[in-house]
């Protein structure tokens, strides 16, 4: 009896100590912060290394990330381009004391000195990276898991929030992700839609898609004369086209995986569209990586997605490849409104000329590199048709007021595991897959212990809390 006691003691003091629960996981949470400025650092990688288990701190420099008792041994690293690394046993971090990073740089004389001969311009550096993509991406078929948030808002509040735990499945990258690419949502956190049905704009659109009327006019459409659930319909469907998940993964903007694709951003005409300069040498991790930064080409970019003038852009942002292997560590891409026609719809449509704004991170996992965060924001015009002539009653003026009329989406992907076993692969592709993240789904509490999301923002958490069910579009 007393050997029984002292056991459960001693189980006692490690769930205490290590943060064990019935789900055999350790929580780790603390605050990245800059060791001289003292400011968060963003978008820090925190991983189990060797492992694809990781998260990403967040604007506040915070983040949360639930290991696996069985890695509480392992090494938990905490990096980001330009800083020493941090590192630790998992069942050694505290989660009181805030990390601090200091800033690292390469040394110009190791830079310098090198036996083979090195690419001389950012060009050179960036043809050479996607030269190495076949070498350096997945080249057999897996399976990533991982979490979504997809919120859309105003100048002043949230209008929409979606929570998903979803499943990548990709055959590798000399296949075309048209084909051999699937996305299916495996559970649903959080839905909660508070966006206003009155989108005769959206409405006007999902009419000249879908019965090919030439001579509709938008403003002659009428709010009072349409049903609101044709209005939600047209809704859900402008959702799917605009901001659906294989949109992300399959499109343009996947610009790494797509490089192969006809028309690919990062295709072979990349230098028409494309200029390339190498600003700096950094560090990550101990090892040297190229900042390179991204400038206008010759000609626009365009991203010809259908029935959306989605062109006449020119691209800024920074790669980060590193120097030994040339993979491509991250990417910052945006696409900013450049051509005449571009620069008009966007300000009247958008109240911005920055159309889109992407953000991948990639990590090593068995010498290759498998996307480990994705951003994605872009602006939307909602809650409006065409504004109407000559003086507006209050209705209107608060319709048209751009703190109600100007919203933005972001969608933020947070991979957490990759499965290369093919038996547990093919059991998966076995099931139907399901890519809709829109359609609310039954809320499994279970599932979500312990499974690894990204950390809210305060600023988000705020606003999230504003958020209810008293006006879902979605209805049940």
């Amino acid at each position: 009896m007393a050997s029984k006691n002292k056991n459960i003691s001693l189980l006692i003091v490690l769930i205490v100590a290590f943060g064990f629960s019935s789900y055999s996981q350790i929580e780790l949470r603390n605050k990245i912060v800059d060791s001289i400025l003292d400011y968060p650092i963003e978008s820090a990688s925190v991983y189990v290394q060797n492992t694809t288990i990781g998260t990403v701190s967040n604007i506040d420099g915070k983040f949360v990330l639930q290991v696996p008792s069985k890695h509480a041994k392992d090494t938990l690293v905490i990096s980001t381009i330009g800083y020493k690394s941090y590192k630790t046993p998992v069942d050694e971090f505290d989660n009181q004391a805030i990390v601090y990073l200091e800033e690292d740089v390469a040394s110009l004389d190791e830079v310098l000195i090198v036996a083979d001969p090195r690419p001389e311009t950012g060009n050179e550096v960036v043809l050479k990276a996607l030269e190495k993509l076949q070498e350096n991406m997945p080249d057999s078929a897996y399976i990533q898991k991982g979490f979504l948030r997809h919120k859309e808002r105003n100048t002043k509040e949230f209008k929409w929030l979606i929570e998903s735990a979803i499943s990548v499945y990709d055959s590798g990258f000399t296949s075309p992700s048209s084909e051999y690419l699937k996305v299916n949502v495996d559970q649903m956190r959080k839905s909660y839609d508070l966006r206003d049905v009155d989108s005769l704009f959206t409405y006007y659109t999902y009419l000249k898609n879908t019965t090919g009327n030439k001579t509709l006019k938008a403003e002659n459409l009428k709010r009072d004369t349409i049903p609101t659930s044709r209005l939600t319909k047209a809704i859900k469907w402008n959702d799917t086209r605009v901001n659906g998940l294989p949109n992300l993964f399959k499109g343009k903007l996947n610009l790494v995986r797509n490089s192969k694709e006809e028309d690919a951003l990062f295709g072979e005409d990349i230098l028409d569209k494309h200029l390339f300069g190498i600003d700096t040498i950094l560090v990550d991790n101990d090892r040297k990586i190229y900042k390179i930064q991204i400038a206008k080409g010759n000609e626009y970019v365009g991203l010809d997605t259908e029935g959306i003038y989605n062109e006449g852009y020119y691209p800024k942002g920074w790669m980060y490849i590193y120097w030994d292997n040339y993979a491509i560590k991250k990417i910052e891409y945006e696409l900013v409104a450049a051509s005449p026609a571009q620069k008009s719809r966007s300000k009247t449509l958008f109240g911005t000329q920055t159309n889109h704004k992407l953000v991948i991170n990639y990590m090593a996992y068995n010498d290759k590199m498998y996307p480990s965060y994705m951003y994605y924001e872009t602006p939307k015009l909602v809650n409006v048709g065409y504004k109407p002539k000559g003086k507006m009653n209050k209705e209107e003026e608060k319709r048209y007021n751009k703190e109600e009329r100007y919203y933005y989406t972001v969608q933020e992907i947070l991979f957490s595991e990759v499965i290369e076993d093919k038996e547990k692969i093919s059991e998966a592709l076995s099931k139907d897959w399901d890519a809709d993240i829109f359609s609310p789904k039954p809320y499994n509490k279970e599932f979500w212990k312990g499974y690894n999301i990204l950390l809210e923002s305060e600023e988000d958490e705020k606003l999230i809390q504003d958020l209810t069910k008293r006006s879902k579009l979605y209805k049940d």
